[in-house]
């Protein structure tokens, strides 16, 4: 859930995604579960700077595009924020999410929100930065979220991090949302699948196309 930057300050922080109800300040309203085994239900959004609603439109396309793929797969929410689509993908049947997010109260709101769910043996939720993790010991993802800050040159190297230091299954999916005017380079071997426009945001999901085998991950970090 992010707050639509002003034209003196277009840049995005973190904590980001989510929708919420209401006309009250930005992180004030209540993130609504679109489809899946918690629908309908409205969760609280951390209070917090720079947390914007997404319209629900995008998330719906999104899962929409993923109805075959989110049951049954294991989820990395990376730069989660309010962790929506890592919330939408576990009601959708997902086994497993992990959440990564810097900003410790906002991380705390994902906790809350999983236990609240009853979806909290399902769903970790890691206080650190997005970076930190990459380097770490790796696990495979099946479908993985990348919604980091905008105008930070973040997105790519992110990318990169999956790539390289082995996150991804190897028909993993990647669904990466960054500024519109981004002229976003992903690894060769990422197919793009579909994509989305919303305001200044544009969303695009991949599928990695790997077919060697897979490299042994080095531990469990989620």
């Amino acid at each position: 859930m992010k707050r639509r930057p002003s034209s003196s300050s277009r840049q995005r922080r973190a904590s980001s995604r989510g929708t919420a109800s209401g006309s009250g300040p930005a992180g004030r309203g209540k993130l609504r579960i679109i489809g899946g085994d918690y629908r309908r239900r409205q969760l609280p959004v951390p209070d917090s700077p720079g947390l914007r609603p997404t319209p629900d439109r995008v998330r719906e396309t999104l899962f929409n595009w993923l109805t075959g793929v989110t049951p049954g797969a294991r989820v990395l929410d990376l730069y989660a924020g309010t962790g929506a689509l890592g919330l939408e993908a576990l009601s959708r049947g997902a086994r497993q999410a992990c959440f990564v997010e810097r900003e410790p109260r906002v991380a705390q709101g994902i906790g809350t929100n999983l236990a609240t769910l009853g979806a909290d043996e399902r769903g970790r939720v890691l206080t650190q930065a997005a970076e930190a993790f990459l380097a770490g010991p790796a696990t495979l993802f099946d479908l993985v979220f990348l919604d980091p800050p905008f105008r930070q040159g973040l997105a790519e190297a992110a990318c990169i991090g999956l790539e390289e230091n082995g996150w991804l299954a190897p028909e993993a999916w990647i669904y990466v949302e960054v500024e519109q005017e981004l002229a976003l380079r992903v690894p060769a071997h990422w197919r793009l699948h579909r994509e989305v426009k919303a305001g200044d945001t544009l969303g695009r999901l991949y599928q990695r196309q790997w077919r060697q085998a897979p490299p042994s991950p080095a531990g469990d970090a989620c």
